[in-house]
């Protein structure tokens, strides 16, 4: 391995299954080490996971990257979203952290929003509507439901606020992460304290936000990590704030994200506020936003559709008119959240891979209707759609965004995108650089591009009809006993 060309850095991704560590070279974007390490995630009603396991997750992963590691000068933490970790004086966990796709906090979500003002109350106030993946509605959740945590929490933190604390000593957040708490109004950027107020949650309890480019603290040298004492801690981020980091987006670039839920999302700088609740009016790591919108069913429901069909995911066939709203898990986009998977359209002739196509299909409307929800007016529709995520490098995947798109598709030939974007925001510390032009340096977008098809405005307009003609079933609820 040859010696780096400039200082090296670290950026982690700690995700909801595993934690890895890349020491990159700060001025090419080579990775020079990379470590990774599993955390383990609760079954059941809930899904928790204790706080410390990210920790030495970490530790191993940085272990693995061995003297590189060492040599770091900087390092930055990309994370999970919306996590409720509660903290007791000593600093450690009350109780295990409450994940984003914990949804027990569903009713408290629809009541918060009820409670104050409504939707576009909400909207105007935090750039989001209230969904139970937030953290304002798992803190309220919790007071309901085990008031002796509330009672005994010291300190409410973010996943990447934990572990950036452990590694300075100091409460820190960023603006892109804190945008996703409910809690953080996006106008004046500062918490919102009517709505603490209103969840009875202390704001002293609450994370400092560090400013972009600022220095949210150094390792302290309290604990066994392969850093110098002294190294430089970035403020980090959530985890889609940091993929766009790791992508360099600029403003009007949309981005989909193909993983066992799917996103969209583009950097804006307006700030978005759509009391839909379709978008969500995150802001990114660097000082201007990052609208968004999330579907729950994606590669893991079209998965599982192959399976149920005895097909390899690639063994797709065109020309049906069969439709599948695969909403395995309910949906998030469009908002069904007692919705089940729906199948109509079924002939003697239907073949196993025109039933996979249309579960593709059926999973990419919804991505494409939120995507021009995220979309500026101005955004230039010739531009390629930057395809990311597990599912990106697959053909039947590509294939089906193009054609439903019309779009050029490009996808990229980096991976560990978050990592990459906590590495570059690390890499920005030391040169004083913008992260997404250091990301653009390292040119980590770069990959194929896709020429755009004509769109099939046809398959479009018929997964619309059903999904209005089957509205009201798709809401009722369904009986999982």
């Amino acid at each position: 391995m040859s010696a780096a060309e400039g200082p090296l850095v670290v950026g982690v991704d700690s995700s909801t299954q595993s934690t890895k560590a890349l020491v990159v070279d700060a001025s090419t974007g080579r990775v020079v080490a990379s470590g990774q390490a599993p955390h383990t995630v609760s079954s059941g009603a809930g899904r928790e996971t204790d706080p410390r396991q990210w920790w030495d997750a970490l530790c191993e992963a940085l272990h693995q990257c061995g003297e590189a590691a060492h040599e770091a000068a900087a390092v930055s933490v990309g994370g999970q979203q919306h996590g409720l970790v509660t903290l007791n004086r000593q600093g450690e966990p009350v109780r295990p952290a409450l994940l984003w796709n914990d949804v027990r906090s569903a009713p408290q979500a629809r009541g918060l929003t009820e409670e104050l003002g409504g939707a576009k109350f909400w909207a105007e106030r935090t750039g989001s509507v209230p969904a139970a993946s937030f953290t304002v509605t798992k803190w309220a959740w919790l007071a309901e439901h085990e008031p002796e945590a509330v009672r005994a929490t010291k300190a409410v933190r973010l996943p990447h606020d934990y572990l950036t604390e452990r590694l300075t000593g100091q409460g820190t957040t960023d603006r892109g992460d804190a945008s996703g708490t409910g809690w953080w109004a996006s106008r004046t950027e500062a918490y919102d304290e009517e709505i603490l107020a209103h969840v009875g949650l202390d704001p002293a309890l609450l994370p400092r936000v560090v400013r972009p480019g600022e220095i949210a603290g150094t390792v302290r040298d309290s604990h066994d990590l392969p850093f110098s004492k002294g190294t430089l801690v970035a403020p980090g981020t959530g985890d889609n704030a940091a993929a766009a980091l790791g992508l360099g987006v600029r403003p009007g670039v949309a981005v989909m994200s193909l993983g066992t839920s799917g996103t969209v999302y583009a950097v804006s700088q307006r700030r978005p506020a759509d009391p839909s609740g379709t978008v969500a009016g995150f802001a990114d790591a660097r000082g201007d936003w990052l609208p968004l919108a999330c579907t729950l069913n994606c590669t893991l429901a079209v998965d599982r559709v192959a399976a149920l069909l005895g097909l390899d995911r690639e063994a797709v066939e065109p020309g049906t008119a069969v439709t599948l709203l695969p909403y395995l898990d309910g949906e998030r986009t469009p908002n069904l959240p007692n919705a089940s998977g729906l199948l109509h359209g079924l002939r003697h002739d239907t073949t196993a891979g025109q039933l996979l196509q249309a579960a593709y299909d059926g999973a990419v409307h919804s991505l494409l209707g939120a995507l021009d929800l995220v979309l500026d007016e101005d955004a230039d529709p010739s531009e390629p759609l930057l395809l990311i995520g597990g599912g990106a490098r697959g053909t039947a995947w590509q294939q089906t965004v193009r054609r439903l798109s019309g779009r050029p598709v490009q996808v990229p030939e980096a991976r560990e995108l978050v990592a990459l974007g906590a590495a570059a925001q690390a890499a920005g510390l030391l040169t004083g650089e913008d992260p997404a032009a250091v990301a653009r340096r390292w040119d980590t977008a770069a990959g194929p591009v896709l020429d755009a098809v004509e769109r099939d405005q046809e398959t479009l307009a018929r997964i619309a009809g059903v999904l209005s003609d089957a509205a009201p079933l798709l809401e009722r609820p369904t009986d999982t006993d």
